[in-house]
């Protein structure tokens, strides 16, 4: 009878303490859920559409260089000028294209009031033809 009493007391804590962590690992995950879900609320109903498709163009280049990068890892990188024109190019292009969204984003007119969102743009395109000239000339 004390060998039954021991196990049951034995196993009584520790079923408590499963089921205490996993409830705070379930809070955890409700919160992590709630947050990511206010930031998505919040991201599409006070993100102007310009910015979105900056965003966008944004993970595309990220996602974009991620792929170049993995192919020349796991599979090859014989033509080395190739893979160094067009990564310096994704990354040059996110770069311009971070500048872009920090001038244009509303709220930053106290940083950037001398400069337009039209001459923001304009430096942007010439910028980005700049660099993609030097990225097919790096090419050979």
């Amino acid at each position: 009878m004390s060998k039954s009493s021991t196990a049951a007391s034995s196993s009584g804590p520790s079923v408590g303490s499963s089921n205490s962590s996993s409830s705070v690992s379930s809070n955890t995950s409700a919160q992590f859920q709630n947050s990511i879900s206010t930031l998505v609320a919040n991201y599409s109903s006070s993100t102007p559409p310009r910015l979105k498709l900056i965003d966008s163009f944004l993970l595309f280049c990220l996602l974009s260089g991620g792929l170049q990068m993995a192919y020349r890892i796991l599979v090859t990188s014989y033509p080395y000028n190739s893979f160094l024109g067009g990564f310096g190019s994704t990354v040059g292009q996110f770069v311009l294209l971070a500048g872009l969204r920090s001038q244009v984003a509303p709220g930053r007119d106290a940083e950037f009031k001398e400069v337009s969102k039209e001459r923001a743009f304009a430096d942007f395109c010439a910028a980005s033809i700049i660099l993609h000239l030097f990225a097919v000339n790096f090419l050979g």
